[in-house]
């Protein structure tokens, strides 16, 4: 006759959290062991591609986690992968460098007339 088995914990419903498997002990007794949920690698914000050098784990045992598992040492590190950071600092760079050719345009256009800065105005020292 088949041995009948109860659960160990008050759940009873057939859930995500509630998975469990059938194990035979040293004694030679059938119980249940539950199955933890499995452990995810976090992905890129921007192409949701998974990030190189982080150690998977559920959010609830982050906290847990010692800094290295947890990120890579570079900007964005843990938040982005390296080809969307580089794409970013690119573009920033073109953007920045754009402004720059519009400021010498300008000054080019207008001849001999040079822009000049705004001093600030000096405040009284208490």
């Amino acid at each position: 006759m088949v041995q009948r088995l109860t659960l160990r914990r008050r759940l009873s419903y057939n859930t995500k959290s509630n998975k469990r498997r059938i194990v035979r002990t040293p004694g030679g007794r059938l119980v249940y062991l539950y199955v933890k949920k499995k452990r995810t690698v976090p992905k890129c914000g921007q192409c949701k591609e998974k990030l190189k050098g982080i150690q998977p784990s559920r959010p609830s045992e982050r906290p847990r986690m010692c800094r290295r598992l947890k990120t890579v040492t570079r900007t964005f590190g843990g938040v982005l992968c390296h080809k969307c950071l580089r794409e970013r600092i690119i573009r920033a760079f073109l953007i920045d460098e754009q402004k720059v050719v519009k400021v010498l345009k300008a000054q080019q256009m207008g001849g001999k007339s040079k822009v000049t800065p705004v001093k600030p105005v000096p405040t009284k020292g208490k």
